[in-house]
């Protein structure tokens, strides 16, 4: 699905330039009253094509490291089973009008689907997006409930993980370099 998406952001650049990054961050975190987890993934694949508003985010669910690394084998095993769902994507579009010639700071929502765990959902999220010095920064923090995306917590541990995951996110963009 994202290798149909990139190629219909290039085939479309005639207007616009691509912006993108390989290291993109997400973030998430679990509170619970008898413990916290926390995660980062610094691999995270994001392209925006700055003619249409389109976006697409790809990121490998292994990419996520942990404190703890038994954590990180249980976050992979028996919650987000990577086996058998190795990425979640987003693919979606920017709303506002965005004028990207100039530097500025603008409130942005995107409309689009979030493929997660085998489930896709249609989501709108809000964000920050900031044009400084030729590059892109976005940033977005939201909320994910487990039931969404069919993710099964035990009852045993099921004090120890929030229903609803907050999920943080900060991609800064360069343009893409054409062949």
């Amino acid at each position: 699905m994202l290798i149909v998406m990139v190629s219909q952001l290039i085939a479309i650049t005639s207007y616009g330039q691509l912006y993108m990054t390989k290291t993109g961050e997400t973030s998430f975190f679990s509170e619970t009253p008898l413990e916290n987890i926390a995660a980062v993934n610094k691999q995270v694949l994001v392209i925006l094509n700055t003619a249409n508003g389109e976006i697409a985010i790809k990121m490998q669910q292994r990419g996520f490291h942990f404190p703890n690394k038994l954590m990180e084998e249980h976050f992979n095993e028996n919650y987000m089973e990577t086996e058998k769902y190795p990425a979640a994507v987003f693919t979606g579009k920017i709303k506002e009008p965005i004028d990207y010639s100039k530097d500025g700071s603008y409130a942005v929502s995107v409309d689009g689907i979030m493929d997660m765990h085998g489930v896709k959902q249609n989501r709108t999220l809000k964000g920050q997006l900031a044009v400084s010095g030729g590059q892109i920064t976005i940033t977005c923090a939201f909320d994910v409930k487990l039931t969404d995306h069919k993710i099964e917590v035990p009852t045993l541990v099921v004090a120890k993980i929030a229903e609803s995951i907050a999920v943080k996110n900060k991609f800064v963009l360069i343009p893409k370099k054409t062949a």
